[in-house]
């Protein structure tokens, strides 16, 4: 019995790119930790300079998980282990780029979430957090950002942006940024105007009431 050549070497090719585009990915995710970790206590040491008293916080959760806290809000970092591909409808399918060298759509994926701080100090499990950007590497080191606002409109070169310190200091500084901005709405008052016991005992119990920065609100109303 022997393998196929064609079999052989579609196996082999793909393999080793989704093994570089990993590799890649793993580099810049530890870009981002290693660059938040230094803006935290940057921010740390300038609050203390200051006499304020607010929190700033940095947090690892092993490989592919860490988290900043500053003030009201929490910053989570999420790489996502397994390799993607564009579908063929997505914009990025479309560019010159992509067509030069149909292997540059394969991407590794690095979420970057927002919560209330209040959510995990009171232990709040039903608020709700927002996929605030998601980070597109490829095996070039060529990345764009899927995002809101700061992250959605800057980051979105994808033949011209390289991973660097430079570019991954100015993405957390711009997550930063557009959660500082992000506020806490109110609901809608008819949203919220009834509350069983249980739920009343809870709140009473935890302080645990649903909260999330949009709760009651689409998310593109921050857009508006």
């Amino acid at each position: 019995m022997e393998l196929k050549e064609s079999l052989k070497q579609l196996v082999f090719d793909k393999t080793a790119l989704k093994q570089q585009v990993f590799n890649n990915t793993k580099e810049a995710f530890e870009l981002f930790r290693s660059t938040a970790e230094r803006l935290i206590k940057l921010f740390q040491e300038q609050a203390r300079n200051e006499g304020r008293t607010i929190l700033f916080e940095f947090k690892d959760h092993g490989d592919f998980e860490f988290e900043v806290i500053f003030g009201g809000d929490v910053l989570v970092f999420c790489m996502h282990t397994n390799v993607f591909e564009f579908s063929r409808d997505h914009q990025v399918m479309k560019s010159p780029y992509i067509h030069e060298d149909p292997r540059r759509s394969y991407c590794g994926v690095i979420r970057i979430y927002n919560f209330l701080s209040d959510s995990f100090i009171y232990q709040r499990d039903q608020d709700l957090g927002y996929m605030i950007g998601r980070v597109f590497v490829n095996n070039e080191y060529h990345y764009f950002i899927e995002g809101k606002r700061e992250l959605g409109m800057l980051y979105n070169n994808f033949n011209t942006s390289l991973i660097s310190n430079e570019s991954v200091q100015s993405i957390v500084e711009s997550a930063i940024e557009y959660t500082t901005n992000f506020d806490l709405l109110t609901p809608p008052y008819d949203e919220v105007k009834m509350v069983s016991v249980g739920e009343m005992r809870n709140v009473m119990d935890k302080k645990s009431m649903a909260t999330g920065k949009r709760l009651g609100f689409r998310f593109q109303a921050d857009t508006e």
